[in-house]
């Protein structure tokens, strides 16, 4: 004997429309669960401050510019992701002092090495060679990176420093120097 549904009796039992409602719900509770906080966890990283920018530009200043009531050196601190914290442009700087203060911060961050050793590191052959091709990197010493520990918290770059890139680089040691105590 054949069961015969009367018409506007709701859909068949297997039909594709009496899963929808199903379907919905199952994909609401998958979707709630995904979205727990369990999934969604906050990063919580150490940055340089400003404060620290700071006073890493002001012991740079202090110790590397000539005497005389002129800053000589041009200075860059950037941030762990590369992003510049504070510039200053020494008042007898080149115009190109500025973008290389920069760039060699940002090197010293990227790769969480001096500057002048990364030059080393990718020189001739090396089959880290392709790194010179990336943006804002400059194989030229001046640029230190700002560690605590093993993870890198930005870099300090300097342009300027009478002595040439010898000179900048000490230059941006001593002012990582400045804040030590603040990355122990």
């Amino acid at each position: 004997m054949k069961l015969l549904r009367k018409r506007g009796a709701g859909p068949a039992p297997c039909s594709s429309s009496a899963f929808r409602p199903l379907a919905t719900i199952f994909l609401f509770i998958i979707t709630s669960v995904l979205h727990s906080p369990v999934y969604a966890q906050l990063l919580m990283q150490p940055n340089i401050s400003v404060a620290q920018a700071r006073q890493i530009i002001d012991t740079i200043i202090a110790e590397c510019s000539r005497p005389g009531e002129l800053v000589t050196v041009t200075i860059a601190v950037v941030d762990r992701a590369g992003q510049p914290v504070m510039q200053v442009r020494g008042d007898t700087a080149s115009p190109h002092n500025w973008e290389l203060a920069y760039r060699k911060a940002y090197t010293a961050r990227t790769f969480r090495r001096t500057s002048l050793d990364w030059r080393d590191r990718t020189a001739g052959a090396s089959n880290l060679a392709g790194q010179r091709a990336l943006s804002h990197v400059v194989p030229l010493g001046g640029g230190a990176p700002i560690m605590m520990g093993d993870q890198p918290l930005g870099g300090v770059g300097v342009s300027g420093a009478q002595g040439g890139q010898p000179a900048d680089s000490a230059c941006a040691e001593t002012g990582i120097a400045a804040i030590a105590n603040d990355l122990e």
